[in-house]
């Protein structure tokens, strides 16, 4: 059972959340938050596997609170946030803190349930078409450092691995890209967070383009 809180103000919100997530098999909600310092105090209390936070909340924003609580040493929340892409620097910074991924607000309810389910599964919930136009857009505000230093480690083939990962590829399409079997793909996935220190597709994706392997803009394709 994937246990999940959701923290949002408005309360028709979490309501709907609550409804469509407590109505599947293998997900409860064990809680609600209205504002950031109330999701704090509730995955301290109830250690979820999930939190949706809202981006815009009173008391302490979302971004905080994700800080706060991504940074317990030995936490095991994953934060997805929700958001619109009129606040994606506040997303930005929520990856960097190590959220595993963002959910706009006026996606499918569907949606809804699938992200829950892939970020507690321990994967970044990356949209390839969407992650592109929202970290390209604020990274642009942001220039990137261009330095490659934490790039250094990388082989020329985990270097691909991930220009693809960047362009928001996954395993089994970087697999086909490479022309090479899927577990091998997996395999260098891993590497390239161990190497790059991160935890997940979404701080790999950051580390990207701010190392400069990716220049904002450019093309998926």
């Amino acid at each position: 059972m994937i246990s999940v809180v959701v923290a949002d103000d408005q309360t028709m919100v979490r309501q709907s959340f609550r409804a469509v997530l407590d109505a599947q098999s293998d997900i409860q909600v064990v809680g609600e938050a209205e504002n950031g310092l109330a999701a704090i105090e509730r995955c301290a209390e109830l250690t979820p596997d999930v939190v949706l936070m809202d981006v815009r909340m009173p008391e302490l924003d979302g971004l905080e609170a994700a800080r706060h609580i991504l940074a317990e040493p030995q936490g095991t929340v994953r934060v997805l946030m929700l958001t619109t892409f009129d606040i994606d620097e506040y997303v930005y910074g929520a990856l960097r803190a190590g959220a595993s991924g963002f959910l706009l607000k006026d996606a499918p309810l569907d949606d809804l349930v699938t992200a829950v389910r892939v970020v507690a599964a321990g994967n970044a919930l990356f949209a390839p078409t969407v992650t592109r136009r929202l970290i390209s857009e604020f990274t642009a505000r942001t220039a990137p450092r261009v330095s490659g230093t934490r790039l250094a480690e990388l082989t020329a083939r985990e270097t691909e691995v991930l220009r693809l990962i960047a362009k928001g590829l996954s395993n089994t399409e970087v697999a086909d890209t490479l022309v090479i079997a899927e577990q091998t793909a997996k395999s260098h996935v891993s590497r390239v967070f161990t190497k790059l220190g991160v935890r997940d597709r979404a701080q790999a994706v950051v580390a990207a383009y701010e190392e400069g392997l990716v220049v904002p803009g450019e093309s998926g394709s």
